[in-house]
């Protein structure tokens, strides 16, 4: 089982659970089942058997999360192997061909398990008997395996997987005919209703050595400036980043396309032991268990005479109520509330659109804004003024920095601050302040083994993220 090497693929541009989920957080990173993150409980599947674990899963994420992600592994006590930094997005086909082509130098007997790192799997170990059905296909008959869901409903947001035959109860791997795009629902339900046509989940396995050669005959052009970007990575701060240059270069495709529906030698692993990409609100509400009336909630939320509704408050000082409202999706943030229609559910990016449209900060951020050392939220911003609430990571430390346009008042509330200001150092405990002048080179860190978190107070003429000259960084920013 230690061949079995996760490969977990960790991009996304958080449009279709706006609000919760944004470009700056997407939903792998957001707790929307239960109290960790998808990414969190797909890391953690993804540890394998405890009697035969996998091996350390290497990751393939872009520079906006490249230090959210082993933060998030770090809590849920998984060591990542190999943190890829994607230069840019350029589908899952060039991703899958990176993983590969590394592994292929570290293992060649290695087994690839490929999944996305914002599915709900809620059977641990069904999923795990899965994957041990889809290595006898690819152990014994050298066989690329994808993991195809047994539909409960005619859907047409998922695309199909095609059978040779209707599976068995066994669990075994079935041959696949061909992959079917989304349908329209009267079609979605003849496929239902046929027996042999599966949701394709997306998630894969595969042997590295028959996974290289499906690309070498069916998308020759990728080997090369894929394999450059892989050679030609640079170490930065222990991720690996891929060769931008040759990167750029590289076609925009996913492995579907690209080997997978060329291929001979497919196979299916069934599973009926529940599955969701969690690609809308109402796939939310039916994880959320909703009582008999339909309803599902999260937060602070009172519901009187309601039914097929979805109501969550993501902040403890908001309650909200709904009264009397019937196949509705209401989501509230700090900053922005969403009131749509279940029938409108997969229509949600439409609401991002039309804010990226009016240059709406809401569209892409969120309130809370995630850095290297920790986060950070505005309180209250006012002429000339803003309040923040910053926490820093136990031994995190900010960069040394100055700013032209504002002066800083820090009060520590929680944990204790070691602060740099110009040539001085000082500790600064619970309930004590300290004063930035305008100009001033400063620096603040936290020096134990608790979270350490102020309050600041910004007074200038200017007060935008970009007033700032950075001296030292350690985390190699500009």
């Amino acid at each position: 089982m230690n061949n079995v090497y996760p490969v977990i693929l960790c991009g996304g541009s958080g449009t279709r659970l706006w609000p919760l989920s944004r470009k700056s957080y997407p939903k792998q990173f957001v707790p929307l089942i239960g109290e960790t993150s998808l990414l969190q409980q797909c890391a953690e599947r993804l540890k394998g058997p405890n009697h035969e674990p996998y091996s350390n899963p290497l990751i393939l994420t872009n520079e906006a999360f490249r230090f959210i992600v082993p933060e998030q592994l770090a809590e849920v006590g998984v060591d990542p192997g190999p943190v890829f930094i994607e230069p840019n997005g350029r589908n899952t086909a060039p991703a899958v061909l990176a993983a590969a082509l590394y592994l292929a130098a570290e293992n060649p007997e290695a087994i690839m398990l490929v999944a996305p790192s914002d599915h709900v799997l809620p059977d641990t170990s069904a999923f795990h008997n899965a994957v041990e059905e889809g290595i006898r296909a690819v152990s014994e008959r050298q066989e690329l395996v994808t993991f195809g869901i047994t539909p409960d409903r005619p859907e047409t947001g998922y695309g199909y997987l095609k059978l040779s035959h209707a599976p068995d109860k066994s669990g075994a791997a079935v041959p696949l005919e061909r992959f079917v795009e989304k349908p329209d629902a009267e079609n979605a339900k003849s496929m239902v209703a046929d027996g042999t046509y599966l949701w394709n989940s997306g998630i894969f396995l595969f042997a590295v050595r028959d996974i290289l050669a499906a690309y070498e005959e069916h998308a020759k052009n990728l080997i090369n400036p894929v394999r450059q970007a892989v050679e030609d990575a640079r170490t930065d701060l222990g991720f690996l980043r891929l060769d931008q240059k040759a990167w750029d270069t590289i076609d925009n495709i996913s492995i579907d396309y690209a080997v997978m529906e060329k291929s001979n030698n497919l196979s299916v692993v069934p599973y009926t032991a529940g599955w969701s990409d969690v690609g809308s609100w109402s796939a939310v509400q039916e994880l959320g268990k909703p009582d008999a009336d339909g309803v599902a909630t999260m937060g602070e939320v009172t519901t009187i005479d309601c039914r097929n509704v979805l109501v969550r408050s993501e902040s403890d000082a908001q309650e909200v109520v709904a009264l009397g409202l019937e196949n509705m999706i209401t989501v509230a943030m700090p900053d922005a509330v969403l009131v749509a229609s279940m029938d409108r559910a997969q229509d949600v990016k439409l609401a991002v659109e039309a804010l990226k449209a009016k240059g709406a900060k809401q569209a892409e951020a969120l309130p809370v804004d995630h850095r290297p050392w920790g986060w950070f939220e505005s309180l209250v911003i006012g002429d000339r003024f803003q309040v923040k609430r910053i926490h820093v990571h136990p031994g995190a430390a900010l960069s040394l920095q100055s700013h032209h346009h504002r002066s800083e008042h820090w009060i520590v509330v929680e944990g204790t601050a070691e602060v740099t200001i110009g040539e001085n150092i000082q500790l600064v405990s619970e309930n004590q302040s300290v004063y930035i002048p305008l100009g001033a080179k400063h620096r603040m860190k936290n020096p134990g083994k608790v979270p350490m978190v102020l309050i600041e107070v910004q007074t200038g003429s200017y007060l935008g993220e970009d007033d700032i000259i950075r001296y030292e960084d350690v985390y190699a920013r500009s």
